[in-house]
């Protein structure tokens, strides 16, 4: 019996915590699934400018965990978006359009000590 769960610990020795813009979460699920990864999407809202985002739950042994991160990078892009920003020491309230980078994943990888399935 402790082989059994010794294999099982080591099929998800990591939990990839993902945070991918909207736009790209279905094809990164997608992706991941035809990987032969299992994933968990979670809706989430970005706390900096309130955009649409999705939370991606991966478990990965330490042997896929690149290869995980790689289908990411291929497949959740950088884009500029503008926010308008009031103009400071301005007599008139004029709005200037401001460029931000959104997009792409931010990827969280931590260790899993022990995990049950049911």
């Amino acid at each position: 019996m402790e082989q059994t769960q010794k294999n099982t610990q080591e099929k998800a020795s990591n939990l990839l915590v993902v945070i991918v813009h909207g736009q790209d979460a279905d094809f990164a699920v997608d992706s991941l699934v035809d990987g032969g990864f299992s994933v968990t999407r979670l809706p989430s809202v970005g706390g900096f400018l309130g955009r649409k985002n999705a939370t991606l739950l991966v478990g990965v042994d330490n042997a896929r965990k690149e290869a995980a991160i790689e289908i990411l990078d291929k497949n959740c892009r950088q884009r500029v978006a503008f926010i308008v920003v009031p103009m400071e020491n301005s007599p008139l309230p004029m709005p200037t359009p401001t460029p931000v980078t959104i997009g792409g994943a931010n990827v969280f990888s931590l260790a899993v000590e022990h995990y049950e399935e049911f």
